[in-house]
């Protein structure tokens, strides 16, 4: 049996169908970063990083709720977080996994790594957001973005994919329901850059995320989750995630304690309005707490794009007190490096 060390490549990795060796590594490495395109310099950049004899890699957040930031994470614990995934999800040495997510972010490095620990064949391709347009084999694993699973409904329909993973924000229920008519397993997953990406995963169409071997979870007194994983972190991570606790293993996600209005002495989560109103709106939206005289805060709906009418029957899925007091439209929304909404800073 192998031993398994973050110094070490799986004798079975492939990178695009041929066999390379960890030393093999540092001349890919090389010549992405003096001729590759942008997005093969990063891949390039964090190759060296990852076989360099440091045992740990700096990564940055996202920003999405906050100032991005840079966080040292160990590569042990990115091993360990490779394994958790490849014992969850059922992955072999040998499968075939493709590569469409920018390696300057946690999740891309993520499919790299796991790659070297589980010893997959990786094909990688330049991300945009139609990743399955010029391809025509298939394979066993993927991890997407919504926004890449949405405009590939129709690859995925003819199973380029067999297991795709879905993460990086909140699947619409408008998605989530054209994907769960698809023949292919699909999972949504929950992470962040603090965690190693994911650490809990959920079948479409399911309610409650699992937590990966070696995971466990609580709730603090605001009811956010509270993440406690060994072999990823040594301290317990407390997220701003509002959840319902199902088990130790188990639990519902239900919105952002940040993002939560008071709105005169209701507590609204602005994400499960937006869900409701997710197959109703034909354009990228959010709901966020305004101040408010008589309310303290009212819930206000954005719109990007150019204004339209919108008729009073487009609210019947929400309550009397979840219904927007306003409603404004946005040209363009901020958005994260990563693609994330910007509320805050949209508005």
């Amino acid at each position: 049996m192998q031993e398994i060390t973050y110094k070490k490549i799986h004798s079975s990795f492939k990178l695009n169908g041929i066999h390379i060796t960890r030393d093999e590594m540092f001349y890919v490495a090389y010549c992405f970063i003096k001729e590759g395109k942008p997005f093969e310099q990063h891949i390039g950049t964090f190759l060296l990083d990852w076989f360099d004899e440091k045992p740990y890699i700096e990564l940055t957040t996202s920003g999405s709720t906050g100032v991005p930031k840079v966080v040292r994470i160990d590569k042990q614990a990115m091993l360990d977080s490779a394994l958790a995934t490849g014992d969850f999800f059922g992955l072999e040495p040998g499968d075939t996994m493709l590569h469409c997510l920018p390696t300057n972010y946690v999740a891309g490095k993520m499919m790299w790594v796991r790659s070297f620990i589980l010893g997959l064949e990786m094909k990688f391709v330049e991300p945009n957001s139609n990743p399955l347009d010029k391809i025509d084999e298939t394979f066993d694993f993927c991890a997407m973005i919504p926004l890449q699973a949405k405009n590939s409904l129709k690859k995925l329909k003819q199973k380029r994919i067999k297991k795709l993973i879905i993460g990086g924000v909140k699947i619409h229920k408008a998605l989530e329901d054209e994907l769960v008519k698809l023949p292919i397993d699909i999972y949504e997953t929950y992470g962040m850059t603090e965690t190693i990406t994911h650490i809990a995963a959920k079948k479409i169409g399911s309610v409650a995320f699992t937590t990966l071997p070696n995971v466990t979870v609580s709730s603090d007194n605001r009811e956010c989750l509270v993440i406690k994983a060994k072999k990823i972190s040594k301290n317990e991570i407390v997220t701003n995630d509002i959840v319902k606790l199902i088990s130790d293993t188990q639990f519902i996600w239900e919105g952002r304690f940040d993002n939560v209005i008071n709105s005169g002495g209701i507590k609204l989560i602005p994400e499960q309005i937006e869900d409701k109103l997710s197959t109703r709106i034909p354009r990228r939206y959010f709901v966020i707490g305004k101040d408010d005289v008589v309310l303290g805060e009212k819930a206000v709906l954005y719109i990007e794009g150019e204004p339209f009418d919108i008729e009073e029957s487009v609210f019947n899925v929400l309550n009397k007190f979840e219904i927007p007091k306003e409603v404004v439209f946005i040209p363009k929304f901020k958005e994260t490096a990563t693609g994330k909404i910007m509320r805050k800073e949209s508005v």
